[in-house]
């Protein structure tokens, strides 16, 4: 199927029960497309907070004085809040719509990043980048990726996670550069000012084109089967807390969630808290310039869009569990190597991790919210929701964690070996995922209204 879809054969009393989208004829791009664009720029604006940890955790240390650990603190505050208002966010998004949840967590962004430039003391920091922008950039996480393309697309859909995955690694492409050239030579408030601007500049474009779902158009989604109709499944009448909490509830009596939250804590303690947080700090402690540090990591970003279009497109052809057991077990050698590879210049060797480590850093988001989709069925968002919360965890705690090793030791190098075997153990729970349920993906309602995940095994 192309971009465009045929349009049905309707007759003229047709009734808005069915399906209705747009034609060949007229060369209209299906507005799922449309959708799918401004979710990737949206993603983007917000990627711009996710680059600025690693760029000014040296200037914060060295103007204010405040240990590592404590701006690592701050970061972990942020990446805990980033995951574990996944959930919520999308249990909100199925009440009050996407578009709603989506501009209100922009401007969350874009104040708690400026607020930071007048502060004075750490727990300010913690309340800006931690709180704030911890809110707010979680209701635009991986939870957002899966209500979109569960919403808007049948086919190609996992081609589409993995493309709307990589706009964070885009978003870092385009932002680590710039908020280190910034940084180093206007000041990092300069930096703070562009990244809020950035999250700000997005908040139109979603107002305009970030529908809620196929039915508001009157038309279905993308490669969705003739005679399908247009209505949506009605909207859960509890409250989106109790909506969350309630999937939660059910999601957690079954192994596969155990299994996929456990082994995606991993992958967030290895990449966003580990490699995202601390690989600049850990390069300029080798005597790399923090902007050639920066360039390493924007070439991950690089490398990340090609890795995670690429799973999407084999999640549609090759078991996830597979795929997820090869990815972390690749990461963990590779974490291994690393400590080995630092130095004051750019080399062979460290440019073939950051190649090899692009390739992987979120390849493991497309096949896990395939396994949650099928497993979970329509509850899918809400649940991986949860499975990314553990994401953020791992990723906070890793974050904390290293830079405590750091403060410690006076090296990284444990925080690399840790995170490497837990890869390893990560790819055994994948393999470990039965599949004995994850055919039968109806779910059963609750008394709050939510749609309880199937009883996996």
């Amino acid at each position: 199927m192309s971009l465009t879809d045929r349009r049905a054969d309707v007759p003229d009393d047709a009734t808005p029960d069915h399906a209705v989208t747009p034609g060949r004829s007229g060369h209209r791009i299906h507005p799922a497309w449309w959708v799918a664009a401004v979710t990737f720029l949206t993603i983007i604006g917000a990627a711009g907070f996710r680059s600025t940890p690693g760029v000014l955790m040296t200037p914060l240390h060295e103007e204010f004085g405040w240990p590592m650990g404590v701006i690592g603190g701050a970061v972990s505050v942020n990446l805990v809040l980033f995951g574990l208002a996944a959930p919520f966010s999308a249990a909100l998004m199925e009440r009050l719509g996407i578009q709603r949840v989506v501009a209100v967590a922009l401007v969350l962004v874009s104040v708690g990043s400026l607020l930071p430039i007048w502060m004075t003391a750490s727990w300010q920091l913690v309340l800006c980048w931690g709180i704030v922008v911890g809110l707010g950039t979680g209701a635009m996480a991986m939870s957002l990726v899966a209500t979109v393309t569960g919403r808007w697309f049948v086919e190609r859909r996992g081609l589409v996670t993995g493309v709307l995955t990589a706009a964070g690694a885009t978003g870092q492409l385009i932002f680590l550069p710039v908020l280190a050239w910034l940084a180093e030579n206007h000041g990092w408030r300069t930096a703070a000012i562009v990244t809020s601007a950035a999250a700000l500049t997005v908040v139109p474009l979603v107002l305009w084109k970030l529908h809620d779902h196929p039915s508001v158009l009157g038309i279905t989604a993308y490669g969705a089967p003739a005679g399908t109709p247009v209505g949506r499944p009605p909207r859960p009448t509890g409250h989106p807390a109790h909506l969350a909490l309630a999937t939660l509830r059910d999601a957690a009596r079954t192994k596969v969630f155990w299994l996929l939250a456990g082994s995606f804590a991993v992958c967030g303690a290895s990449t966003n808290g580990l490699v995202g947080t601390h690989f600049i700090p850990a390069a300029h402690d080798h005597g790399m310039p923090t902007t050639t540090a920066a360039g390493l990591l924007a070439l991950v970003g690089v490398f990340d869009i090609v890795g995670t279009v690429f799973s999407g497109w084999l999640t549609d052809r090759v078991d996830p569990r597979i795929l997820l057991a090869a990815y972390y077990t690749l990461r963990g050698g590779s974490l291994f190597l690393l400590p080995a590879l630092f130095s004051d210049s750019m080399h062979v060797n460290m440019l073939a991790f950051v190649l090899f480590y692009g390739l992987d850093w979120v390849a493991t988001v497309p096949p896990t919210i395939a396994l949650c989709r099928s497993a979970y069925g329509e509850r899918a968002p809400i649940v991986f929701g949860w499975v990314f919360a553990s994401h953020q965890i791992g990723a906070a705690a890793a974050a904390l964690g290293a830079g405590l090793v750091r403060d410690q030791l006076g090296t990284y190098d444990l925080a690399w070996y840790v995170a490497g075997a837990l890869c390893l153990v990560a790819a055994v729970m994948c393999v470990a995922i039965t599949t004995a349920r994850l055919s039968d993906a109806s779910p059963r309602r609750t008394d709050s209204g939510a749609a309880a995940p199937p009883a996996a095994q």
